[in-house]
């Protein structure tokens, strides 16, 4: 969808804030006009897109702070910063920032194995790190990942958020990681449904055997399935209502009505009271181990889900592109904030962006006043949050889990190849088996692995025609000089007089050892008699930029005009 209007600022250059470039071009005052925009001009649609994703981030932001492990309020925090300090500073105008599902995961385990205390430490240090980066100017390398392992990771942290919220969704803790967890889900599930057999449906509102776990099952249940089928039931007028807000208010409305004994949402009178801020000893003392590898970990998954996120954005709509430097240090701050006050760390987020955008919003006052909203929500309407039952919530991470597992990655990344696909279910094996750490680490290393094969490795096939002493040698791959043995072996087969026929249409690179093999070993087997046939071979390593020649080739036959094409985007 694209948006008709918005805030001037289409420099190509992205500076890093800070550096030398910051705002040299034009003054402080032109930079800041620039960098805000033309907010008194579009302040209508602003303020009802801002509501729209308030209304879709409320629910998400306490929902992503159940399943990260943590109160409530600190997930209403997180967005808090995210729309107020993140979006003044932002690179990226219409990107709404907050917590996210993307990171759920690794928070859990922190504060699983280290506690809550030492959670506002590693997001202050990767913050700083996000500030660091961004001033570097190093954003766009946060977005040099392999699709698959993106991919894979956001599908295995999918899969492990329906897993821990299916167990919150029946009063329960999740067991541990993500495989344990679904293996041991059928039992519970079997457990419920045989208690539901052996007493009378009239029965079924009320503790059986003491136990609440089907009802808090029947209410995230419904919530799951408010969501699913909302803008699939109700008049075209009502589906511009976010189907998570319905699915709270309802599933609340129920257990109310019926006071169901099933857990709440337990909130201090000071929604606030929650927050931490952290010590200098804390923070000193988290420089080693795990603690400081889960710091890096999250400022590195953060910033690429961000950047991602960023570049999702740009094509929905026809404004001024992402500037990563930027928006990178935008991040950065806001973490380094979240971190000082203790509460989740934060992400810009496609979910409540798409919202963004499609509701109408024209400048960065929409997110802006999306995190004013949830400030006011969360200073004078706390009470309304003890109504919300928790397996309401859980129903609304399953359904965020289950979009984080799109198929359609998986039917693109075979297009490319089986080396993708290994590298996609690894990854996401990895962290459904182990934690999200270990999966990214093995699927980025696997990803540098493929890279080196791929450029590294050289396919020789030779087919022999002894009645027309003619041989077919065909190279695939990337002809250096690691492989020039390899090539070596293969015309050392072939007899004197023969007409040897060298394709190199499938080559995606040659190097000078072996274009200078090719060369000599030509010369050398008509010398004695026999013919060679190496089409276009010239011609593809001028392609290449050989030392004092041209790059500029003629015109290629149709035949070998794509592994042209390659060869200068390898460049």
């Amino acid at each position: 969808m694209k948006s008709a209007s918005f805030e001037p600022g289409t420099r190509r250059e992205d500076p890093a804030p800070g550096g030398p470039n910051f705002g040299r071009e034009a003054g402080w005052k032109s930079e800041l006009l620039s960098h805000i925009g033309p907010i008194h001009k579009h302040l209508g649609s602003d303020f009802l897109a801002s509501v729209v994703v308030f209304l879709v981030a409320l629910p998400l932001c306490m929902g992503i702070a159940i399943a990260s492990g943590v109160p409530p309020a600190l997930g209403i925090v997180t967005g808090i910063v995210g729309g107020i300090v993140v979006t003044v500073l932002s690179g990226s105008p219409l990107l709404v920032s907050g917590p996210a599902a993307g990171l759920a995961v690794i928070v859990w385990e922190l504060v699983q194995q280290h506690g809550l205390p030492m959670l506002g430490p590693v997001i202050l240090i990767a913050g700083l790190i996000q500030m660091a980066a961004g001033t570097f100017g190093m954003g766009l390398w946060f977005r040099a990942v392999s699709p698959a392992v993106i991919h894979g990771m956001l599908a295995g942290i999918g899969i492990s958020i329906v897993a821990n919220q299916l167990y919150v969704m029946m009063d329960f803790k999740p067991l541990g990681h993500g495989l344990k967890n679904l293996m041991l889900y059928p039992a519970h599930l079997e457990i419920i449904f045989e208690q539901l057999a052996v007493v009378p449906s009239s029965q079924w509102l009320g503790p059986i055997d003491g136990q609440v776990a089907h009802l808090a099952f029947g209410i995230g249940f419904l919530t799951v399935a408010i969501i699913m089928f909302w803008t699939k039931l109700v008049p075209s007028w009502l589906r511009g209502v976010p189907a998570a807000i319905v699915a709270i208010v309802l599933a609340a409305a129920v257990a109310w009505v019926f006071q169901m004994p099933i857990q709440y949402v337990s909130v201090p009178s000071n929604l606030f009271s929650d927050i931490e801020v952290v010590s200098l000893d804390s923070v000193g003392n988290m420089f080693h181990g795990a603690t400081f590898t889960a710091a890096v970990a999250i400022a590195f998954i953060a910033s690429a889900e961000t950047l991602l996120s960023a570049a999702a954005v740009d094509k929905m709509h026809n404004g001024p592109s992402t500037r990563y430097n930027r928006e990178l240090f935008a991040q950065g701050v806001g973490n380094s904030i979240c971190g000082f006050l203790g509460s989740l760390p934060m992400t810009g987020v496609i979910a409540r962006s798409s919202a963004n955008v499609i509701a109408g919003a024209k400048t960065r006052a929409s997110a802006f006043m999306h995190g004013v909203w949830l400030l006011v929500f969360a200073g004078l309407f706390v009470f309304l949050l003890e109504r919300v039952p928790m397996a309401a919530l859980a129903g609304v991470l399953v359904v965020v889990g289950i979009k984080l597992i799109d198929p359609t990655h998986i039917r693109h990344l075979r297009e490319v190849g089986k080396g993708e696909i290994y590298i996609y279910w690894i990854t996401l094996g990895t962290i459904v088996a182990t934690d999200l750490l270990d999966g990214v680490l093995i699927g980025i290393a696997l990803a540098f692995g493929k890279m080196l094969y791929d450029l590294l490795h050289l396919e020789t096939e030779m087919d022999f025609d002894p009645d027309r002493k003619r041989a077919s040698l065909k190279l695939r791959g990337a002809a250096t000089f690691i492989q020039l043995p390899k090539i070596a072996r293969r015309l050392d087969e072939v007899p004197a007089d023969w007409h040897l026929h060298v394709s190199i249409q499938d080559l995606t690179y040659i190097d000078h050892a072996c274009f200078d093999l090719l060369e000599s070993w030509e010369e050398q087997h008509k010398a004695k008699g026999g013919q060679v046939t190496i089409r276009d071979l010239k011609q593809k390593w001028m392609i290449q930029g050989k030392p004092g020649e041209s790059a500029e080739a003629p015109a290629a036959p149709e035949s070998v005009a794509p592994i042209q094409q390659q060869a200068g985007q390898s460049q």
